[in-house]
């Protein structure tokens, strides 16, 4: 079973940077893709990027794209999202997921992590 662990969030304010990071244990062909995703208040989790654990192709969704770069480390089974430019519209609790394709639709995602909370301050 796959099993993911989110860290990196945390208290930033607008303009600034932050790394997130989700260590991937227990992958199987059947999690060939390792996606972001968010949820903020009162709103659906929003995708925000996607990546291909073999290949590194990479999708991105329109709100964050020039933004927030998705990346992995095949060697430490980790993903990371680096988010630039951070804007308060960005609060949410931030997840990763696996799945066997990339979708923008989180019910095809299979496995989920915990999630950790980004505030973006004014």
């Amino acid at each position: 079973q796959v099993q993911l662990v989110e860290s990196g969030g945390g208290l930033v304010q607008a303009g600034g940077s932050l790394r997130l990071s989700c260590v991937v244990s227990g992958r199987t062909f059947s999690s060939n893709y390792m996606g972001w995703f968010r949820r903020a208040p009162g709103k659906e989790r929003e995708f925000l990027a996607s990546i291909m654990w073999r290949d590194a192709n990479t999708y991105y969704g329109d709100s964050v794209k020039g933004r927030f770069t998705i990346s992995r480390d095949n060697a430490k089974n980790t993903g990371y999202l680096q988010m630039n430019s951070l804007k308060p519209g960005d609060t949410a609790v931030y997840y990763c997921a696996a799945a066997q394709g990339s979708y923008s639709l989180s019910r095809f995602w299979d496995s989920w992590g915990q999630g950790t909370q980004v505030t973006v301050s004014s």
